[in-house]
């Protein structure tokens, strides 16, 4: 069966919450429990989180973010992907590929074109994975992360 997104439901919460990710990662990308308190406290529509699932078998989570105020101050807004968590049996499999793809689908559904990721830095973070997809360092940093950003324009595809 070909991967699909489902929105975060009672049905499916502790399915989400079963997702993680290998032990020398979990310094780089939150739990799932986190994202969601995350996506509950931030205005209705900002967060999207929804579970990967491969047929009917949980295979990780993400979230993007959209039109987030980036600055804080009103004058940028900026969509992208905020977590991604792919189970770690899962992993190498091309959910996180898919993932990437089917944010940059949302987004451009909503008019938007460029899709923003932020990366935990160091050669034991996912820097490899977003460079191989076509992500590009903007040369900010969000919360200690690298800022990347694959644009339609610059040769990516979100």
């Amino acid at each position: 069966m070909a991967p699909h997104l489902e929105e975060i439901t009672p049905r499916n919460f502790e399915a989400a919450l079963g997702i993680r990710v290998r032990p020398d990662q979990r310094h780089a990308v939150e739990p799932v429990e986190r994202s969601l308190a995350e996506a509950y406290v931030h205005p209705a529509g900002v967060a999207w989180p929804r579970l990967i699932l491969d047929g009917s078998r949980p295979v990780g989570f993400l979230m993007a973010f959209l039109g987030i105020d980036w600055y804080g101050d009103g004058s940028v807004r900026r969509s992208g992907l905020w977590r991604l968590n792919i189970a770690a049996e899962e992993q190498g499999r091309g959910y996180g590929r898919f993932a990437v793809a089917a944010v940059g689908a949302e987004i451009r559904r909503r008019g938007g074109s460029d899709l923003y990721v932020t990366w935990h830095p160091g050669p034991d973070g996912p820097e490899e994975f977003y460079l191989r997809l076509g992500f590009r360092k903007t040369g900010e940093t969000s919360g200690g992360q690298v800022v990347g950003l694959l644009a339609p324009g610059e040769g990516g595809r979100p």
